[in-house]
């Protein structure tokens, strides 16, 4: 199947790209499983912009440039907070319903969260993410010039160089990409799909930790896929644990929104004792990588499994209007939130660190643009302000379709050769992928996690470095499964990570070690990591 865009992943990152290159060409949208299975589904909190006149672009700029620890690039700063809300204006205008003050008002509802200086996170109560997958969907279903496939898992990517190999020639330099291999896991077969530009929107890697409250499908496949495929990522060390998760045997990935303390929200101890103003001036309303880590010492030096968000302040009536999917799902467990503190436990949540990409969403493969949280376009640095995500996002998506689109009368689809299974047979193993998969997420977890080692992480490198090699023999002999196919791009990811928290002899922002416990000025650049091809 050949088309002029090829879009893999269906968060708001995905769905913006097709929705706005379908104006300009074919566009084929590949999703794992259905339209609605990504992140940006159980995105709680909201999405930042400038929208009172209370706020300015500079407190916007300057509270992003404090929460990433020095490692923002201030000219991604500027370009996603200045252009910002004209992107948000379009998903209002694409049907997208905010919450407003009150009923029958036309001014929305602000929130303020940890490291913002000011009210200006928009929400659609506490189901943000949900309200704008509704709406894009809506309008993606009903275009015509989109191709929707579901039950599509992205294997690689097929480029210049590969193809290069493949034929015994040279790689091309620049290196360009022309489609992705995908498993429809209907068929059990790998397709083959063509692209004059691809778009990759596949999202993080939380499932590579044992607790997070990613859906299942972040696997880290786009970061994997161009990894292998040659292009430049930066920063994987920066994985940001979200302090709140609800901490509950039936509920182990259900997240308890950043704007419950930005409306006074307070954590405390078992004993009732509130916490968090010795560990930073700000208190509750600290940014992300010191909540957690405040958590995660207060938990060490206690032995608690938890600690409590207390919403008790605020009355039942406020908190069933402002958070009714919270409210719900804590009722259901027996947590009554007017009357009792919220146990809570921190939980690898997003990734700062991706595929590094310019101002237009490329990457450093010709026609590769990656947008959403796969990206690293220098936004986040090395701590994400809450909600600047979908932010990030609606932006990259405009800027890459207009690049792609420039671009697009230039280039042509290339005939490419089918998927070769070689000898590979089905396997009667299967128990083997997830002992390996539990095996990944729980050294992850305790090796390369809130507060890390050198030590813990030599052994996080030594233990992926044999899985990653068990899964290579294993991979080769055996027809591919969705799993299988998961597997080894989480075990790429993990690897990177280690490498890149190994490679920064320093703490800074997410990435916490006691060896060296200080940030260095010396270290205040990008970690890279390229692969040879």
């Amino acid at each position: 199947m050949q088309s002029d865009f090829l879009v893999v992943g269906s968060g708001v990152a995905g769905l913006l790209f097709a929705l706005k290159a379908s104006a300009k060409g074919k566009v084929v949208l590949l999703t794992k499983g259905e339209l609605t299975d990504s992140n940006t589904r159980y995105a709680q909190g909201g999405v930042a912009a400038v929208w009172s006149d209370t706020d300015s672009m500079e407190s916007h700029v300057n509270d992003t440039l404090v929460a990433g620890a020095g490692l923002c690039r201030r000219d991604a700063v500027e370009r996603v907070v200045s252009e910002g809300p004209t992107r948000i204006q379009e998903l209002i205008n694409l049907g997208v319903e905010f919450s407003r003050e009150s009923s029958g008002s036309m001014e929305y509802d602000l929130g303020k969260e940890g490291g913002h200086s000011e009210r200006r996170i928009l929400h659609a109560k506490d189901q943000t993410g949900f309200e704008i997958v509704r709406a894009l969907i809506e309008n993606v279903t009903s275009n015509s010039n989109i191709e929707i496939k579901t039950n599509m898992v992205a294997v690689d990517l097929i480029t210049g160089s590969w193809l290069a190999r493949r034929e015994e020639g040279l790689p091309p330099f620049p290196d360009t990409v022309h489609g992705v291999y995908a498993l429809n896991t209907d068929t059990g077969e790998v397709e083959v799909f063509g692209s004059k530009i691809v778009a990759m929107c596949t999202g993080g890697a939380g499932k590579s930790y044992l607790y997070t409250s990613n859906p299942d499908v972040a696997t880290g496949d786009g970061m994997a896929m161009a990894y292998r495929a040659g292009a430049l990522l930066q920063n994987m060390e920066f994985v940001q644990f979200h302090p709140t998760c609800l901490f509950h045997p039936d509920a182990r990935r259900f997240l308890i929104s950043e704007a419950l303390r930005g409306e006074g929200g307070v954590l405390r101890r078992s004993d009732g004792s509130a916490f968090m103003k010795h560990y930073d001036k700000r208190g509750d309303l600290a940014p992300r990588d010191i909540v957690a880590r405040a958590i995660d010492s207060e938990l060490k030096k206690t032995g608690g499994d938890c600690v409590y968000l207390d919403m008790t302040h605020h009355s039942e009536e406020y908190l069933k209007e402002r958070f009714p999917s919270i409210y719900e799902r804590c009722a259901s467990l027996g947590i009554m939130m007017e009357s009792q503190g919220i146990p809570v436990v921190p939980a690898a949540h997003y990734f700062c660190g991706g595929v590094a990409t310019d101002e237009h969403g490329e990457s450093t493969i010709s026609g590769l643009f990656v947008v959403g949280e796969s990206s690293c376009t220098g936004l986040h640095g090395a701590n994400r302000l809450a909600s600047n995500s979908l932010l990030e996002a609606a932006v990259y998506a405009h800027r890459a379709v207009e690049e792609a689109s420039r671009r697009l009368p230039t280039l042509a689809n290339r005939p490419l050769p089918e998927w070769d299974s070689g000898s590979s047979v089905n396997s009667d193993e299967l128990v083997v992928i997830k002992h390996t998969w539990e095996e990944i997420r729980r050294f992850m977890w305790s090796y390369v996690g809130i507060v890390r080692t050198t030590r813990r992480l030599k052994r996080a490198r030594h233990r992926v470095e044999l899985v990653q090699e068990e899964i290579r023999n294993y991979y080769w002999d055996f027809r591919l499964t969705a799993d299988l196919i998961e597997l080894r791009n989480l075990a790429q990811v993990a690897w990177l990570v280690v490498e890149s928290a190994l490679a920064r002899r320093e703490s800074r922002g997410l990435h916490y070690t006691t060896d060296f416990p200080e940030s260095d000025p010396r270290w205040l650049r990008d970690t890279e990591m390229r692969r040879r091809v």
